[in-house]
């Protein structure tokens, strides 16, 4: 005969793992809001040529090519470097 409450205990959740998830993503959300204040700010990002911008009456769309590439080009070396930083 099984205990049904042993059962019961293995399968629980630690809830100290999600407090720590949470805490995770809540200083990811944190760094991704200064992040995007402090780019707001820098002149360039967003007027690089290459970037398309389409205005018309009551309509405007704007999608940033050039401004994601150079982006991405940028956060793929620091992340590289963090790497090998890291993995020595």
């Amino acid at each position: 005969m099984t205990d049904d409450c042993s059962l019961f205990t293995e399968t629980m959740f630690d809830f100290s793992d999600l407090g720590k998830l949470l805490v995770i993503v809540g200083a990811i959300t944190v760094a991704l809001g200064v992040l995007f204040s402090v780019l707001a700010r820098v002149p360039f990002v967003g007027r690089l040529p290459g970037d398309i911008a389409i205005e018309g009456q009551g309509f405007s769309c704007f999608i940033p090519l050039a401004t994601s590439i150079i982006l991405s080009i940028v956060l793929t070396i620091i992340l590289n470097l963090l790497i090998r930083v890291f993995n020595r």
